[in-house]
């Protein structure tokens, strides 16, 4: 059973950064699309950012574009998540997920993910 270890979740102040790290249990991250998301209380699972398996194509949704960053380090396996200038409404359940079967693009929903991490809590205070 494929298992995503994500860490870094936390409480920031607002204008803070927080970095967050998704590691698989078992094979090699780079071989699949990669996923972002989040989950405010009360409210449905969005798509925050995403990362082809080659990691020269991203997607962000419009409230984190410019401010949030995804990228992989196929060395160490790892596919991070970097926000920047956080805000009130940026708080949420944040998870990551990974495709588990090769294709070249993104996707932006949670249909198109196999494989999700336990969702840290991120929370901003105003």
């Amino acid at each position: 059973q494929v298992q995503l270890v994500e860490s870094g979740g936390g409480l920031v102040q607002a204008g803070g950064s927080l970095t967050l790290s998704c590691k698989p249990s078992i094979h090699t991250l780079s071989t699949y699309a990669v996923g972002w998301f989040r989950q405010p209380p009360g409210k449905e699972r969005d798509i925050v950012a995403a990362i082809n398996r080659r990691g020269d194509s991203t997607y962000y949704t419009d409230s984190v574009n410019g401010r949030f960053t995804i990228s992989r380090d196929a060395g160490k396996n790892m596919v991070y998540l970097q926000m920047n200038t956080l805000k009130p409404e940026d708080t949420a359940a944040y998870y990551c997920a990974e495709k588990g079967s090769l294709s070249s693009d993104y996707y932006t929903t949670v249909y198109a993910y196999a494989y999700w991490g336990q969702g840290p809590q991120v929370t901003v205070s105003s």
